[in-house]
């Protein structure tokens, strides 16, 4: 008996692996505070929900169309167009179980064996994981902290080879929260039209911008940039739907045939309730978007203030989704009862032991230098944790 090497090639998400471990603690009765796993912690939108039970209701049980509804695709693109100035036909949408889905999808419709695709760095833990089980070679490219982690268009240039098939954006961005301005957008843009290569575009997080910051499809920019685009969103981040996993892609028409045409052989349709209810939430009110934006941008600004008050422990204000990378290359060589904190992994593991905090390692990003918190979690959770944070720090040695 043997596993194939394109699974054993596949690394187990951090993310997911540091939030089980903390509900296992939680379970076993442990007050843990967790910064993990990036999910609202608000309910479904009441008139989304009503639109499920309405859809069971009208016994809308059965297959759909293996790239999603009609009526589905059509609200899509109003969203397209009202929201960010894009002209899609239904022709070039296809609905999938969740972004992820999209994005995997993507990867297998673009890429052969041997190709590129440039990955910014720190990178969402999936990105690289994704090009791999299509095939492809993850190519990172590490963006500086002072540069607010973001990707100069010579650092992007300088990676691109024959081999290039396409670059990937999250914007904004998981996990530093930083969003690209139009210009940084035009910019990369004009990279792919000179090399020819696509550009995958995550955009979960759309709406979950402050201080003024502006979301800007990339798409948007041109007919030659939107002629290499795959825009990627969903439903998971901006309506609360985590478990629902609706997600979806708008590109050229040959490629959404090519997916439609995989996903017809790999999983079918998505699930035809969760479709229903996706109709409900891009045509319905935005009244809790709005006061779910305001909430994350209260915690934003505390949870930034807190971490830059511990001394040795550090963050850059972040401008969209709700993580915060937070530096902890000062507490490098300090010690807890003799054991030294060396890379994200030791940090991460004495603080959950000690302190009964869940953060995410930076290594899974790959920023070992650093750890992502979450402020998808309520106010009094925050201020226990970085108070937990601060008592840990505070009781480390040379």
């Amino acid at each position: 008996m043997r596993i194939s090497k394109r699974c054993q090639n596949i690394k187990g998400s951090v993310t997911l692996e540091i939030d089980a471990k903390a509900k296992e603690m939680k379970a076993q009765g442990l007050d843990v505070v967790g910064f993990g796993a990036g999910e609202p912690d608000f309910d479904t939108p009441e008139h989304i929900r009503q639109a499920a039970k309405e859809a069971l209701d009208k016994g809308m049980t059965r297959y759909t169309p293996a790239s999603g509804t009609m009526d589905l695709k059509k609200a899509i693109c109003e969203k397209f167009l009202r929201d960010n100035g894009l002209h899609y036909e239904p022709s070039q949408i296809v609905v999938s179980n969740g972004a992820k889905h999209s994005l995997f999808n993507s990867f297998q419709a673009l890429l052969d064996e041997g190709d590129e695709v440039i990955v910014p760095g720190p990178f969402w833990v999936s990105y690289p994981e994704l090009v791999r089980m299509a095939g492809g070679v993850p190519v990172v490219v590490q963006a500086r902290e002072e540069n607010s982690f973001k990707l100069l268009p010579c650092e992007i240039e300088a990676a691109v080879t024959g081999r290039t098939r396409a670059i990937i954006l999250n914007s904004p961005n998981n996990p530093n929260g930083f969003v690209y301005t139009r210009q940084e957008l035009q910019d990369i843009g004009r990279l792919a039209v000179k090399h020819d290569f696509y550009i995958i575009s995550d955009e979960i997080y759309e709406y979950l911008v402050y201080d003024g910051a502006e979301h800007v499809s990339i798409a948007s920019l041109g007919d030659e940039i939107k002629a290499r685009t795959i825009t990627i969103n969903g439903m998971s981040k901006a309506y609360a739907m985590t478990g629902w996993r609706i997600g979806y892609t708008a590109s050229p028409v040959e490629v959404a045939k090519a997916m439609t045409n995989y996903q017809s052989h790999s999983t079918s349709n998505p699930n035809s309730i969760a479709q229903y209810a996706a109709l409900a939430a891009l045509s319905g009110p935005d009244t809790q978007l709005k006061s779910m934006v305001a909430e994350f941008d209260r915690r934003r600004r505390r949870i930034v203030e807190l971490i830059n008050g511990i001394p040795g422990l550090s963050c850059i204000p972040p401008k969209g989704a709700f993580y915060v990378m937070m530096n902890i290359s000062g507490l490098f060589g300090k010690k807890l009862n003799g054991e030294a904190i060396v890379d994200s992994m030791s940090f991460t593991r004495l603080l959950l032991e000690d302190s009964k905090v869940a953060v995410v390692p930076g290594i899974g990003f790959g920023a070992d230098s650093f750890v992502r918190l979450s402020y998808a979690t309520n106010m009094a959770n925050i201020e226990k944790g970085l108070s937990r944070i601060a008592d840990f720090v505070s009781r480390l040695t040379d």
